[in-house]
């Protein structure tokens, strides 16, 4: 935490090795200063201080921190310890906040939590042109966002795997109709760019707040090479409903029991459960072309899905019961391609 010459600004600082973030807002201050405190405390306090003034001061080795009737009191640690912040990459474009955290929100619930396989845990960002496609794969589903953005160079064709945990923290702060500029550690290779052997650094700016991470060295899936170009059948649903049918009958099932889906023209059956067992089973309509099919996934696969199209409808793709199934938006224009794309495996049942 350091007070500006002026007094007038607060700049606060985090890092960790992997991740360093910087901050600052406005203060009134009698001097300028700087302290060294545990950063994760501080923020558990400022996260429930009572609404109004907070004031802090220094007493010695401790900084005490009050809000309304509540007071904290943190010791401070040698200054002279905490490590130098990384300097950010060279900026290579821009894009518009609320459209980066939408993208960001809608993809990295498909992010593995598995930390043995690195490469599942982080969102890949693939820019191409004025294309930026946002995606994330834990091996069952692969979640794809494209959005537009503001390259630098018009010629831009290079990419990042970003950890998908670190790039979700850093869209919740974003600020609303605004931008935020992307810088990555590249080189000059011909007539485009690549990566910086070595570096591995991708930043993100908006406003006041500046924040950089590592990069995850390792290659990403071809995951276009994933997704079916023909299917067998459609089905053109409203989300809200399906959605609230689907957590509905999933009560009556294990996270990993699968929630089974009959789809035949104008209605869908879903049923979970079997036997001796709970069960349930709920009918809505749908818009179905194609030959009837009945498919099984995980409850939560299909939330996850269904939750991140933006569209108050949603078509659904299928071409076999254990093959590969497609969730998409439905564009605002017909023939227009759809913005968000969500592959999830079926699961087999007997």
């Amino acid at each position: 935490m350091e007070v500006s010459e002026d007094g007038g600004s607060l700049h606060l600082s985090g890092f960790d090795y992997e991740v360093s973030t910087r901050a600052s807002v406005e203060v009134l201050s009698e001097e300028p200063g700087a302290l060294l405190v545990p950063g994760r405390l501080l923020a558990e306090i400022v996260n429930n201080l009572p609404s109004g003034t907070v004031y802090i001061d220094t007493d010695g080795p401790k900084v005490l921190i009050s809000a309304g009737a509540a007071k904290f009191t943190l010791i401070t640690m040698p200054l002279e310890d905490y490590p130098s912040l990384p300097g950010m990459p060279g900026k290579i474009g821009s894009v518009p906040a609320d459209a980066f955290t939408a993208a960001v929100r809608q993809v990295t619930p498909a992010a593995s939590r598995d930390d043995t396989l690195p490469m599942l845990t982080g969102a890949y960002l693939d820019f191409s042109g004025d294309t930026l496609k946002v995606v994330a794969t834990d091996r069952y589903r692969i979640a794809v966002r494209e959005l537009w953005w503001r390259p630098e160079d018009p010629g831009i064709d290079v990419a990042a795997l970003v950890p998908a945990r670190t790039l979700a923290n850093t869209v919740r702060g974003l600020i609303n109709q605004s931008n935020v500029d992307i810088a990555l550690s590249t080189v000059p290779l011909g007539e485009g760019v690549s990566l910086s052997p070595g570096e591995g650094m991708i930043g993100f700016e908006n406003g006041v707040r500046r924040t950089t991470t590592r990069l995850i060295d390792s290659d990403f899936i071809k995951y276009a090479t994933w997704f079916p170009t023909e299917f067998s059948g459609r089905a053109e649903v409203a989300v809200s409903p399906l959605v609230e049918a689907i957590k509905r009958v999933a009560l009556v099932a294990d996270r990993n029991t699968p929630l089974r889906l009959a789809f035949t023209e104008g209605e869908v059956v879903l049923e979970a459960g079997s036997g001796d067992d709970a069960q349930a089973v709920e009918a809505i309509e749908v818009g179905y072309q194609g030959d009837p099919i009945r498919v099984a996934f995980r409850p939560d696969y299909l939330v996850d899905g269904l939750g991140a199209v933006e569209s108050d409808t949603a078509y659904l793709n299928f071409t076999e019961p254990i093959k590969p199934a497609v969730f998409t938006d439905v564009p605002a224009k017909e023939g227009e391609e759809p913005s968000f794309r969500y592959l999830v495996q079926p699961l087999r049942v007997t």
